[in-house]
């Protein structure tokens, strides 16, 4: 099968398109013919060689995580899944013809392959943080970056759960972040009085990384009431880095039935060939994203 990998820490320059055996599913977990895969920061900041204890790796390595396509095995203990069946879910090495998950749910009605493979890691993440800051039905949460998958999941989500949300993003992601039931600011200069117009902050998500930690810590008074998921640094103010994936199959349970009720969508922005995976890494790092990025098979 074909495959994407890199056998050296580096930009995405590294990233190849190779030859590679197939893998096959273990106990508890399925094999599918991968559709498409999500492009996250996480697989770029794996490539780079970050510290991130929940994907540690050895050289050489593919790339991905999250994926969507059709069963052609299933492991030894699984239950309620067959071959043909078309889901979507969290594995290793999704960039590729075939990828083994170990985690999963039947695609929803209405759902294409592309659109299904964009939503595992980013409600898990979603549904995790905004636990993690405790944001209550009725407050206020402030979400820094708030237009690429996981803001696009965070919003909905929290309009879902009667928590308020004001956003930040690019000039031209104004009007989307407002159709998400946000009040939308841009950043830049001057972006936390614009947001003090917009109203008391009970919590705050760092997404994008963009050196505004300390900022989100005066807005809520409290760092403890501050996650971040994109600045490593975070911890350096005493507010904590999220990094770490919860249940995914909770989280993918609970995607099906947002998606079902018509609650959540997140749409793509843009889809890439697999031999354009670098390509999606360079879009995927430089940000400003509408949704998802997906490379498909």
């Amino acid at each position: 099968m074909k495959k994407v990998s890199f056998a050296e820490f580096g930009g995405p320059e590294v990233l190849e398109l190779v030859d590679a055996e197939e893998p096959h599913a273990g106990p508890g977990q399925v094999r599918i013919a991968v559709r498409a895969a999500g492009v996250n920061p996480v697989d770029w900041r794996v490539r780079q060689g970050q510290v991130l204890s929940a994907h540690p790796i050895e050289l050489p390595a593919g790339v991905g995580i999250d994926a969507s396509g059709v069963v052609d095995e299933v492991g030894a203990g699984v239950r309620g899944v067959a071959v043909g069946d078309r889901v979507f879910g969290e594995g290793a090495s999704t960039y590729a013809e075939f990828a083994v998950l170990s985690a999963w749910a039947g695609m929803p009605d209405g759902l294409t392959f592309e659109e299904a493979a964009g939503y595992p890691s980013v409600v898990e993440t979603a549904l995790r943080i905004i636990g993690q800051v405790g944001v209550l039905p009725g407050q206020t949460l402030l979400v820094s970056g708030a237009s690429g998958g996981v803001g696009s999941a965070v919003l909905q989500i929290a309009r879902h759960r009667g928590i308020a949300v004001i956003g930040t993003a690019g000039a031209a992601n104004q009007d989307y972040l407002r159709s998400l039931g946000a009040a939308a600011t841009t950043y830049g200069e001057g972006w936390v009085e614009r947001v003090r117009r917009l109203g008391r902050v009970d919590a705050a998500l760092d997404l994008a990384g963009s050196g505004v930690i300390g900022e989100l810590v005066e807005l809520t008074g409290d760092p403890q009431k501050v996650i971040s998921i994109a600045d490593l640094g975070a911890p350096e103010l005493g507010v904590r880095f999220s990094g770490v994936a919860g249940s995914v199959p909770d989280a993918l349970a609970e995607a099906v039935d947002l998606i079902a009720r018509g609650e959540l969508h997140i749409p793509v922005e843009k889809s890439y060939p697999l031999a354009d995976a670098a390509a999606a890494h360079v879009d995927s790092r430089a940000g400003h994203a509408r949704g998802r990025r997906v490379v498909v098979v």
